[in-house]
């Protein structure tokens, strides 16, 4: 029989009524593995309802408390990371030893949660006029909603719920919807922490649900992490709707490979920054600009690593890179190539008729690699999402950079160079709101914040760390005088007296 997946709302799951159901499919395998409940507007509203009604006791629960919970939570993700993984696995297509990479990333964040009371620290001034002292304190928005995309279901939620939660606020996830069983079983151990029900619910659906959870009246602040087209509307009709919003968009990262750096190094790595996950990370590296004549020789030498990948699925041996999340995907993977190779790109690994054995009917890419592609083709100009390596030429450092520059996206961008006086001025001059020298994929840890500029971020806040508690707070300055101060003895001496 076909899993059902359902909600969970209010500590336990929850079926309510569907308004239709969401076939959720194996990468591998291309076979419907379960049915997901899409979320009717009587489910958003008692999720809503519920979050509000648990949030109101849980803003006032101690530091202490909240900071045991986050610790127990962490240990319970530790022991529970190999049914995390498998989740990952089955759903997104991901192979195993990624997955466990991604709940490790993520619990970096319930690590930083653990200690929220230092982050939640706030101000105090003492005599700013004659007797006036002004301090200040942060307090939870309220209800969250997180809309979370299908490339990480356990680590992009995770840089949410986490600082969300530990600041005080309830917290409504939609996750993907092709990959949802993941934020189950997050839920299912946040209970086990002791966490009260109701601060942590999950709803899922489509399109229609992120609508209810935008519009409605009881969530004060949207998270949201997806394609840039999406994020620009999350973003307008969250304010419009009078929301906090954080929106993460689209990304096509660049690397400039520089001609005095070590070839080889920044193959290997290239490489894996390409191929990773299938490509299928916000912060993948799916472009680089080859800087005087380097980039077939370049080329070549990612091909000399990329050969190396096992593709295959992602739960067994020794396989490191699994398929795309669709055979849509597929189509449109293979569509970015077949246009490049049309427009004059060299082919130099093509993976577009990659086959696996005893998984035919999979959605599978190989690694593919692209010399020489015009700066007018969608391979490059687009976010590919796939394992697909685009090299585009440059004679220069000046050229290099403002063709980065030029790109539409500024999630991350890196280069890779001896030159400490090149690295230095590209860190400075590069458009991006996170950046690599000799790291291809520049993901901050958990202390720090992750975000983009341009139109890889809607808005100025960033997510996760001291960004992540700014958002979930509200800053509040409380001004006091207390005129009893003066002459307080004699008040005091007249209060015994009269005793």
């Amino acid at each position: 029989m076909t899993r059902i997946i359902s909600h969970w709302i209010d500590g336990a799951p929850h079926e309510g009524t569907p308004t239709h159901r969401i076939d959720v499919e194996d990468p591998a395998t291309g076979k419907v593995q379960g049915e997901l409940l899409a979320a009717s507007q009587a489910d958003v509203d008692h999720a809503v309802a519920v979050a509000r009604r648990a949030q109101n006791g849980w803003a006032k629960t101690s530091l202490a408390k909240r900071t045991a919970i986050m610790f127990k939570m962490r240990e319970l993700v530790l022991q529970h990371s190999d049914e995390l993984a498998k989740a990952i696995v089955s759903e997104h297509g991901k192979d195993y030893n990624d997955a466990i990479g991604e709940i490790q990333r993520g619990r970096e964040t319930l690590d930083f949660a653990c200690g929220i009371g230092a982050a939640l620290k706030g101000d105090y001034s003492f005599d700013v006029s004659s007797g006036v002292d002004i301090h200040s304190i942060r307090q939870p928005v309220g209800v969250v909603a997180g809309v979370c995309p299908f490339n990480f279901p356990v680590m992009v939620p995770m840089w949410m719920h986490p600082v969300a939660i530990a600041t005080g606020n309830a917290f409504i996830l939609k996750p993907a919807t092709p990959t949802p069983t993941a934020s189950l079983l997050v839920a299912k151990l946040y209970k086990e922490a002791g966490l009260p029900d109701g601060v942590f619910n999950v709803v899922a659906g489509d399109v229609e649900v992120v609508t209810a959870l935008i519009e409605h009246p009881g969530v004060d602040a949207i998270s949201f992490v997806g394609s840039t087209p999406v994020a620009r509307i999350v973003q307008e009709k969250g304010i419009a709707n009078g929301k906090r919003v954080q929106a993460l968009g689209g990304a096509n990262n660049h690397a400039i490979v520089m001609p005095d750096c070590d070839l080889e190094f920044a193959a290997q790595h290239i490489s894996a920054a390409a191929f990773g996950a299938a490509g299928e990370r916000c912060m993948a590296l799916p472009v680089v600009v080859a800087v005087g004549g380097v980039g077939p020789k370049l080329a070549e030498l990612v091909k000399e690593h990329a050969v190396n990948i096992t593709v295959g699925n992602g739960l067994d041996e020794g396989v490191q890179m699994g398929p795309v999340i669709s055979s849509a995907a597929k189509q449109r993977i293979v569509g970015l190539i077949d246009d490049a190779e049309q427009r004059g790109a060299t082919v130099v690994m093509d993976g577009r008729e990659l086959k696996v054995d005893g998984h035919e009917d999979g959605f599978w890419v190989g690694p593919t690699v692209l010399d020489d592609v015009p700066l007018e083709a969608p391979a490059y100009n687009q976010e590919i999402f796939g394992p697909v390596l685009t090299i585009v030429h440059a004679e220069t450092y000046a050229e290099a950079i403002n063709i980065v520059n030029a790109s539409e996206f500024g999630n991350g961008a890196a280069i890779f160079t001896n030159d400490g006086g090149i690295a230095r001025a590209f860190q400075l001059e590069v458009e991006a709101g996170m950046v690599g020298i000799n790291v291809p994929i520049p993901t901050p840890v958990a202390f720090y914040s992750f975000g983009g500029w341009k139109s890889s971020l809607m808005g100025d806040t960033h997510i996760h760390g001291p960004e992540g508690v700014k958002f979930y707070t509200r800053l509040k300055a409380i001004t006091s005088r207390w005129p009893s101060e003066s002459g307080a003895h004699e008040a005091t001496m007249s209060f015994k007296r009269e005793e």
